[in-house]
């Protein structure tokens, strides 16, 4: 008989100490250890929690910005470094899977990913995510991903997928994941006030992870992050209003969404913390009985999805054409 099994999990809905990664990783695994005591077995953790995201791209002039950038990359950490290796002990001290994203330094200087990293509760790095597209502004700091990482990691509480923010608008990349037999979908995002004024930040992102939850039967787990009074009086300095532009209510939301595509207990909206919930992957089952998108509810001899799951690379090297060489030199 197929095992679905049944566990806690936790989300947790807080800012970063801005700009220092060794701080920040401490106050994850305050949440870590916080959350294990309660009984989760599954922690997630917001949008490139590691540690802080770019809001001088909103409020300021690129060139304003340039120097905000070079303090980022400074303070972005590599998944093999030691900042990470504190999490991978913790969560196999603390017998829990973490989701956390964050600003992943590349191999060129002044290259950064956004990345989710997925740790299962032995502590060992099972896989990351590199946002595919960065999102608007978001530009001017990260460099995209490739397909090589949409990828579902099978772990002891379930198959677990995870996408940035925006990507859970992208339906094409939302597929890839539940056709790997997705049912534990960690979505991870930043407080957004400086959004549109008719955007409602906490509402666009309980809908991106119900049409996910609904259109895949699955569970939806939501982090997202605050904008703290310290990240606000960095950027007071460069902008004066800083402040003001970037407080607005409706801006987070972190919580559970069950395969019915229905909140599960009280989201955390705007506020700081930590909340639980009980999940029961057998109740993926029976909703795909009307609607299996994967299977009866779907015409594949009509639709024909194909991702390129090759990793980049920068540069091909090719040496089999000796005349060429002997000709340059």
């Amino acid at each position: 008989m197929m095992d679905f099994p049944k566990f806690k999990a936790a989300t947790v809905q807080t800012s970063p100490v801005f700009l220092d990664a060794e701080k920040t990783i401490d106050k994850a695994i305050s949440f870590i250890k916080e959350a294990a005591a309660n009984g989760a077995r599954l922690i997630a953790f917001p949008e490139v929690f590691v540690a802080g995201y770019p809001y001088w791209n909103w409020i300021m002039t690129p060139v304003q910005g340039s120097a905000w950038y070079e303090k980022l990359y400074r303070n972005s950490v590599t998944a093999d470094g030691p900042e990470i290796a504190r999490l991978l002990s913790a969560a196999k001290d603390h017998n829990i899977n973490i989701v956390i994203g964050i600003n992943e330094r590349g191999e060129s200087y002044g290259e950064i990913y956004n990345t989710n990293l997925i740790i299962d509760n032995h502590g060992v790095l099972i896989g990351k995510h590199r946002k595919l597209v960065p999102t608007w502004a978001e530009k001017l700091t990260w460099t995209s991903g490739d397909g090589s990482s949409l990828k579902v990691y099978h772990t002891e509480v379930g198959p677990v997928g995870t996408l940035a923010c925006g990507e859970n608008t992208n339906t094409l990349a939302r597929f890839t994941l539940l056709s790997q037999g997705e049912l534990i979908h960690i979505a991870n995002y930043i407080s957004l006030p400086v959004a549109p004024p008719d955007y409602n930040m906490a509402e666009a992102i309980k809908i991106r992870a119900a049409a996910h939850s609904f259109e895949g039967k699955l569970f939806t787990i939501v982090s997202c992050s605050t904008i703290s009074q310290e990240i606000m009086d960095a950027l007071t300095p460069d902008v004066a209003d800083a402040g003001a532009l970037l407080t607005r209510k409706n801006s987070a939301f972190s919580g559970f969404i069950g395969p019915n595509g229905a909140v599960i207990g009280e989201p955390l909206i705007d506020d700081e913390g930590i909340v639980y919930a009980e999940i029961d992957l057998s109740k993926c089952i029976q909703p795909k009985q009307m609607h299996d998108i994967l299977g009866h509810y779907n015409r594949f001899d009509i639709f024909d999805l194909r991702v390129n799951v090759t990793p980049r690379k920068n540069i091909t090297f090719i040496d089999n054409n000796e005349d060429f060489f002997k000709r340059k030199l």
